[in-house]
């Protein structure tokens, strides 16, 4: 995972969960699963104006929980089981923040 807003943070090792990147900030740890950076690169794309915004929620998350896991879906994440962790996905951090994300990739039932 390359990107400039990630350089302020501490790259740690992560041999336990290769696919994902395990950062330190301040005293807190996180990981941030490749599916919710594809998601926070979408925002930061398309929401060119919003996305310092969402970065300072990003920055909050780390900070309030101290221990966090980035994911794309709480349901079926790809790191499980790390006691004193918490899930959150995009949607979290951008909806109280007013900033709605529409994911369009959802089919429907009614072939729409």
């Amino acid at each position: 995972m390359i990107d400039k807003d990630f350089e302020m943070f501490t790259k740690l090792e992560n041999k336990e969960f290769p696919f994902a990147s395990k950062f330190g900030y301040q005293d807190c740890v996180f990981y941030v699963e490749p599916q919710f950076f594809a998601q926070m690169q979408g925002m930061k794309t398309l929401r060119k104006d919003e996305f310092p915004k969402f970065w300072q929620g990003f920055l909050d998350t780390i900070t309030t929980n101290k221990k966090v896991i980035f994911t794309a879906d709480y349901e079926f994440p790809y790191i499980n089981d790390l006691e004193d962790f918490v899930y959150r996905e995009i949607t979290d951090i951008s909806d109280p923040l007013h900033i709605f994300v529409e994911d369009k990739s959802r089919g429907s039932d009614y072939g729409d």
